[in-house]
């Protein structure tokens, strides 16, 4: 039996940061776990894990070692050239939501994944 498990995250400002993943992730605001310096989103359907972002005074100063992908065609195996198209569907909205893009990763003329940064430049792939 899997472990139950929440992914904790600093943040400045962790309502923004919240907000932009409940949007990438298409989770929900987790009751009870909104402060002025917290707030934890959660999976609609249970499946997935919690996420949780707590203030913290300093700013991000290196690579994340650790990024989550938002693989938008679900588990494989994929059609490539729909999955290429959903990237660059999702990856506008991303961008809407306070994201940036920072490249591409092409594999035998095929999109691979894009690389982002959310609101607060914490890398993640589109995938």
């Amino acid at each position: 039996m899997a472990t139950f498990w929440t992914l904790g995250c600093d943040a400045h400002d962790p309502q923004r940061l919240a907000a932009f993943w409940a949007l990438a992730l298409g989770y929900v605001p987790e009751p009870g776990f909104d402060g002025p310096d917290s707030a934890s989103i959660v999976d609609p359907d249970g499946r997935g894990p919690a996420i949780a972002f707590l203030a913290v005074p300093e700013g991000k100063t290196a690579k994340n070692r650790m990024h989550i992908d938002v693989r938008v065609a679900g588990p494989g195996p994929w059609d490539l050239a729909e999955r290429a198209r959903l990237i660059r569907q999702r990856v506008p909205e991303l961008v809407a939501g306070g994201a940036t893009v920072v490249g591409e990763q092409w594999y035998d003329d095929v999109l691979g994944h894009v690389v982002m940064r959310d609101p607060e430049g914490n890398e993640f792939c589109v995938a």
